[in-house]
């Protein structure tokens, strides 16, 4: 892999994950470390789940920071699968559930696991090729003559630490961006970006008796920075297997949640339950968001009536320079998404590589303690992923364009890749212009974001049919549906006489944008 080196401080690197949540375990072994539902795990408990995990996957013969996968909704299994994984030396690889079939299979043959997982819920996405691949395979909550069943697996495993040594610059996780077609982009994060996360754990109250409530899926990024930080300082995870605006209410209030991670459209949909203000939300201390920019006016919605401190991040899942917003100590900034972390820098480019003035919208390059190790196996895409500085270090170009305020807060402007960002999911355009373009009746494709109540925005189709094309447009949506994942699912198809373009060819997207924007704010702040 290219040497990234990011600036992480030596403190940050002196005890793994792997050996905190050892110790944590050692140090309270009857608190709760997770719940799903009816389902609790004490700390305890968990740690010998973890020893039979990582047990398990070393007697199928997983090498040091060899990849297991997991394809599952949010249980205290897949919990307990993900930090075994790790014990045992492995690279956990959670696979998205959003993703079709053919997708997953190219992560699956790119990554090439020693196992995988499999909830009964998505076995279908997987299992009409699975048989092909040298995976051995594993049936979490079902029974299947070519999956092994994983309860009795666990039981029969030895519960003793196997203790296997974890250096930092192992690999954590491997995390998949990747829709439909194309090849798999795989980010690597390693053990040094991980533990350089957790300088948040004590500011942000995760060690004292925090009770977290997640509710985005266990293979998002989004989500990791707030179930591993929980775990480090010894608290409880709460899981959700599926969210739901009023059933997270009823969790919030029933188990006095202190912490939560949520995306912008699950913010929306919390504030429009009509009952909301008769929920005692009074446990709750720091809701924190990412993922996608969170609207000022929702932002402000929050801090009037959802009690604890609202906290922002803007960054990427590759890392890089990262910003935060406390929108209640900053009214005033709700626009914005905040300042620069401590240890982090930004730097904004002009499509030459050159640094644009002061105030100057510019393409985002970061540079700061949490970067990715790299594209798993794509030196040649994290290669074009890099910015360097004048001194020759390494920054990510983000694709994102925005500027600085006077007081150094961060502005959004408009996004440099067209992609999409549907209920705080990245869906790229180009992906479903391919799918689209794979009809034989459209001779041309463009796809775009428009306004959407439910998902903040939503992909609309722009197609031109071939001369003597007589099908309609939802028949062209419907032909698309069905090749595309659930997450990057067109909500509509329009037939266009002719796409507007540049002088050079390209497609001119802002344009074909702006009616559907003109009386809604693109989602930049």
């Amino acid at each position: 892999m290219i040497p990234i080196n990011p600036p992480i401080p030596p403190a940050s690197l002196s005890e793994t994950i792997v050996d905190r949540i050892r110790s944590n375990a050692k140090s309270h072994p009857d608190r709760l470390a997770l719940v799903c539902g009816d389902q609790r795990l004490s700390w305890g408990a968990f740690d010998i789940d973890l020893n039979a995990v990582a047990n398990l996957l070393l007697d199928l013969g997983l090498e040091r920071q060899g990849n297991v996968a997991i394809l599952s909704p949010n249980s205290i299994p897949y919990a307990t699968l993900f930090m075994g994984i790790i014990r045992a030396g492995g690279c956990v690889t959670p696979l998205s559930s959003m993703a079709s079939p053919q997708a997953l299979e190219k992560m699956l043959r790119d990554s090439a696991p020693k196992a995988i997982f499999v909830a009964k819920q998505y076995l279908d996405l997987v299992d009409g090729f699975l048989r092909d691949l040298p995976i051995e395979r594993f049936a979490i909550d079902f029974e299947h003559p070519d999956y092994t069943p994983y309860i009795a697996a666990l039981d029969a495993a030895a519960k003793t630490d196997p203790m296997i040594p974890i250096d930092m610059d192992d690999p954590f996780n491997l995390i998949y961006s990747s829709g439909t077609t194309g090849t798999p982009k795989g980010i690597v994060q390693n053990h040094a970006m991980r533990a350089a996360q957790m300088d948040r754990v004590t500011p942000n109250g995760y060690d004292d008796n925090a009770r977290t409530l997640i509710s985005t899926p266990l293979y998002s990024n989004t989500t990791i920075v707030a179930f591993v930080p929980t775990l480090f300082g010894g608290s409880t995870v709460h899981l959700m297997p599926k969210f739901d605006a009023l059933g997270y209410l009823e969790i919030v209030q029933a188990e006095k949640i202190t912490h939560t991670m949520l995306v912008p459209v699950q913010y929306k949909r919390i504030m429009d339950v009509p009952d909301f203000d008769d929920f005692d939300l009074s446990s709750m201390r720091v809701k924190f968001s990412t993922s996608a920019p969170l609207r000022a006016d929702v932002k402000a919605d929050v801090l009037a009536r959802f009690p604890g401190k609202l906290i922002e991040y803007y960054g990427l899942t590759e890392g890089g320079g990262v910003t935060v917003l406390v929108a209640d100590e900053f009214p005033t900034k709700l626009h914005t998404v905040g300042k620069l972390a401590p240890g982090n820098d930004i730097r904004l480019i002009d499509g030459a590589g050159k640094e644009v003035p002061q105030g100057t919208v510019g393409e985002i390059c970061g540079r700061g303690p949490t970067m990715m190790a790299g594209y798993y196996g794509r030196d040649d895409l994290t290669a074009d992923y890099i910015w360097r500085n004048a001194e020759g270090e390494v920054y990510f170009r983000s694709g994102d364009m925005g500027s600085f305020d006077a007081d150094g807060f961060l502005v959004l402007s408009d996004r440099k890749k067209d992609m999409i960002i549907s209920g705080g999911l990245n869906i790229y355009a180009n992906d479903l212009e391919l799918v689209l373009l794979e009809d034989p009746d459209v001779t041309d494709a463009a796809v775009i974001g428009i306004p959407s109540d439910a998902w903040g925005e939503t992909p609309l189709g722009l197609v031109v049919l071939r001369n003597g094309a007589t099908r309609s447009a939802d028949d062209i949506r419907d032909r698309a549906n069905g090749v595309l994942g659930k997450s990057q699912r067109l909500a509509g198809v329009e037939i266009r006489n002719s796409l507007p373009r540049s002088t050079i060819g390209k497609i001119l997207k802002k344009d074909l944008r702006v009616p559907y924007w003109a009386n809604t704010p693109e989602p930049k702040a």
